[in-house]
């Protein structure tokens, strides 16, 4: 009877099989690397990826909102403002950078303006367009929450262990192959 249960669940119906969840699609082993044979195909590679990335970018998220009262996407912002010296950078620029719009981006300047961390200025040759630079309270700013962020990301990435050097590569060829042709 124990036997007949397990096969055919507790009301003699039988059990459903797990073997094609998700509209039929087989759910990949959590660890390929006891069978023999295995490589992971390209799906699994790419929700390995984009599952690491969300993963480690919410750890980061919050760590910065807890620490700072930032978000990683305002450190990001802050990083970039920060890299061209002193000059300003304008909204359009910054967009490109980060993969958004103009208007989130200007949002997230004014957000960041109130903080007293960047001023937005007209740009010199062009009145029409806004430009951000970083105030000494912002530079500050983005240098504690920074190395809050160098910490953790380190921390989370020694899981890597030998392979960052190989993982890191093969990711910059990844990038290098998904630019789009010029």
């Amino acid at each position: 009877m124990a036997a007949d249960q397990e096969r055919h669940g507790r009301y003699g119906r039988p059990r459903p099989s797990h073997a094609g969840r998700a509209g039929g699609a087989a759910v990949p082993p959590r660890d390929l690397r006891g069978m023999a044979g295995a490589a992971p195909g390209p799906a699994e590679t790419w929700l390995r990826i984009g599952q690491a990335h969300e993963r480690v970018s919410r750890r980061l998220d919050g760590a910065l909102r807890a620490q700072h009262g930032l978000s990683l996407a305002d450190l990001r912002l802050l990083r970039l403002v920060d890299a061209v010296h002193g000059e300003r950078m304008s909204v359009g620029r910054l967009a490109d950078e980060v993969g958004s719009s103009p208007a989130g981006v200007g949002q997230a300047l004014a957000r960041l303006a109130e903080d007293g961390w960047v001023t937005r200025e007209r740009g010199a040759t062009d009145r029409r367009t806004t430009c951000a630079r970083l105030t000494e309270r912002g530079r500050e700013r983005m240098a504690e929450a920074g190395g809050t962020h160098d910490r953790l990301l380190a921390h989370l990435l020694g899981a890597l262990g030998a392979a960052a050097g190989p993982v890191t590569d093969a990711l910059t060829r990844l990038g290098a192959a998904a630019r789009p042709p010029r």
